[in-house]
């Protein structure tokens, strides 16, 4: 038989628990290095049409904020970001207020509609967060962005990728969830998703033209604590 999806209850509480001192996250201030990858690809395609004052960014799971706290600095950029857990988002609005950023942060699931004008997000950061959300709630998601992003707009996603990672492989088959490419986490107890190259193709290629993958290799060290194999896409919202 398989494990039912745990609720976000039990989510939340473990990161909430993290960002106050838990043993499993290792916090930083500084910007991820996949993001400041992504912001060199945008300068260099299109220099500063999507990295200035005007635009907005969305940052979906954001922590403790320090990537999109990042693009408000260096750029000038608006935005919101999200996270279930209250203690991150407490962490980012302390930060962005001692810099007197134009941020907002929201505790709050990404699953459901998103309280944004049609057309009206530039760059959206997806990193690590949507592989927790069920079938129907990916799919809507991607919904919603489809519908808030500007025609031209970026998606930053990252997330677990199946594809030759014999640890995924073996927690799809020691701790399955209730939907296909899903198992239960051993630590957190909730499910997440790890997604194939083609899946995640599938998904957005109707909506997007993807321009970059790239794929990460930690996973092949054969070592107790190799890393789990990750997938990062630069995608842009077609016109």
């Amino acid at each position: 038989m398989k494990k039912r999806r745990k609720g976000s209850k039990s989510s939340q509480g473990f990161w909430d628990k993290e960002y106050r001192g838990g043993q499993h996250l290792t916090l930083s201030e500084e910007p991820s290095e996949d993001l400041q990858k992504f912001v060199r690809f945008l300068e260099r395609e299109s220099g500063g049409e999507f990295l200035n004052h005007r635009e907005t960014v969305l940052d979906l799971g954001c922590g403790n904020g320090r990537n999109i706290i990042y693009l408000s600095r260096e750029f000038g950029m608006k935005g919101t970001g999200y996270d279930i857990a209250q203690s991150a988002v407490a962490i980012a609005r302390k930060t962005a207020a001692t810099s007197n950023l134009p941020l907002t942060f929201e505790a709050r699931s990404i699953a459901g509609h998103l309280p944004f004008e049609d057309e009206s997000i530039t760059i959206v950061l997806d990193m690590m967060v949507s592989h927790f959300l069920n079938n129907e709630e990916r799919a809507e998601l991607l919904t919603e962005l489809t519908r808030i992003m500007k025609p031209g707009g970026w998606l930053f996603f990252k997330t677990f990728l199946l594809d030759e990672d014999r640890h995924a492989k073996r927690l799809l088959k020691e701790n399955p969830a209730d939907e296909a490419g899903s198992y239960i986490h051993p630590e957190i107890g909730v499910a997440e998703h790890v997604f194939t190259e083609e899946e995640i193709d599938q998904l957005l290629s109707p909506h997007f033209k993807i321009h970059k993958v790239l794929k990460s290799h930690g996973h092949l060290r054969k070592t107790k604590n190799a890393k789990r194999r990750s997938v990062t896409v630069y995608a842009e919202r077609m016109y």
